[in-house]
């Protein structure tokens, strides 16, 4: 079952886990150096940070940075996608900006942004949006161009809306390529909006992670981004598997049959 759906067994979490803990632990206690601090230091910092409320702020810092950008960028991708892909025109005329934008570097959209519109929330949020729309766009352009022209036809000879059209035709076709999308976004707006508190904000994970990174502070390093990957699996397991499993249950009879 686990092959099928795609996921490891649960109990590999309770053996690479804890294993890879033990293995620091080894290596931390050889080492004796703060470059690599064992785990009870960075689960004291942790708790340090959490205590004093600065861990909170920061990562409420960055989670709002990630849902504004999120949403964005998943609205103006899927609308962009869905354009390029029923319209060869547009495809054509667009094709050429989609591709650059796919291949600008991160870096350059970031410094750009902050040298324009100065170190600003709007120019952060605006690096990240530009960065993740191409990427969505691509993806929901494939899933526009594979609609079944069956169920379109279907649609007119029922004259349906085109609210029930989109909503009851394209969306279940769509959605394995929008949850491609929305998980790679979050993977890569998650990075790039470390990256751009690290250039220019004075909040947020990345900001702090700089700061621990001045002094040499790696427990601290350890601590925040042990914490950030908790948030992205909670969000992971909280809310994409629950989407997903539900968005597949109409699946479920025609293997039952099979």
């Amino acid at each position: 079952m686990s092959i099928r759906s795609g996921r490891p067994p649960a109990w590999s979490y309770w053996v690479v886990l804890p294993s890879f803990v033990l293995v620091w632990s080894l290596i931390a206690w050889l080492i004796q150096s703060p470059l690599l601090p064992t785990p009870l230091n960075v689960l004291d910092t942790l708790l340090r940070e959490s205590a004093s409320g600065d861990l909170w702020h920061h990562l409420g810092a960055t989670l709002g940075r990630v849902v504004v950008a999120f949403i964005l960028s998943m609205l103006l991708g899927t609308t962009i996608g869905i354009v390029m892909g029923r319209s060869q025109t547009t495809n054509a005329l667009f094709d050429p900006l989609l591709v650059l934008l796919l291949n600008l570097p991160a870096l350059v959209t970031i410094i750009l942004m902050y040298v324009w519109f100065g170190l600003v929330e709007v120019a952060a949020v605006m690096a990240v949006v530009i960065n993740k729309v191409p990427n969505v766009a691509v993806t929901v352009r494939e899933g526009a161009r594979s609609l079944d022209y069956r169920l379109e036809e279907m649609a007119t000879v029922y004259e349906l809306t085109r609210w029930q059209r989109f909503r009851e035709v394209w969306v279940p076709q769509l959605f394995p390529y929008l949850m491609a999308a929305i998980r790679g976004g979050l993977a890569l707006i998650w990075k790039i909006v470390l990256v751009v508190e690290l250039l220019g904000r004075s909040s947020g994970v990345g900001f702090r992670l700089h700061m621990a990174f001045q002094v040499f502070d790696v427990a601290a390093i350890l601590a925040y981004s042990l914490a950030f990957i908790a948030v992205v699996q909670l969000i992971e397991l909280a809310i994409l598997q629950p989407l997903e499993r539900r968005s597949s249950r109409w699946r479920q009879p025609e293997t039952a049959h099979a």
